[in-house]
């Protein structure tokens, strides 16, 4: 087992930093069995997400610390909803519902959100990426 603490976060944070994706993500599974997916993900200003969707799965990310808006796009990549999370004035994550076009946009060093998808891990298929 593992605290999840502000030294955890830390850790990830600085992997996230020396990363050239500036991104880092700690699986949360407690064995090969389980067939969820949670994760924490340390987020840096200018990681790059592309809009996608998982076919097969709900989504949810909660924001443990810093800033990130997270979009989501039509058909086309319009963008169609945003929703600026700040969990020190309460607005915490959101659940992106199975289909749905998203991406996030981090705007503060530092940002961590703990995500959960259903299902084991499929890398996303060419469809499943919007080019825009």
């Amino acid at each position: 087992m593992k605290l999840i603490d502000d030294a955890l976060l830390d850790e990830l944070q600085q992997e996230a930093q020396t990363s050239p994706r500036l991104r880092m993500n700690r699986d949360m599974r407690t064995s090969s069995e389980d067939s969820s997916q949670r994760m924490l993900n340390a987020l840096e200003v200018g990681t790059v997400l592309p809009i996608h969707r998982h076919k097969n799965t709900s989504e949810a990310q909660i924001l443990l610390r810093g800033k990130i808006d997270v979009m989501f796009y039509d058909e086309e990549g319009k963008e169609t909803e945003r929703f600026h999370l700040d969990p020190r004035q309460g607005r915490y994550g959101v659940n992106v519902p199975k289909g749905i076009w998203h991406s996030l946009k981090v705007l503060e060093p530092g940002s961590c959100i703990f995500e959960a998808k259903d299902g084991h891990y499929q890398p996303l298929a060419e469809d499943d990426v919007l080019e825009k």
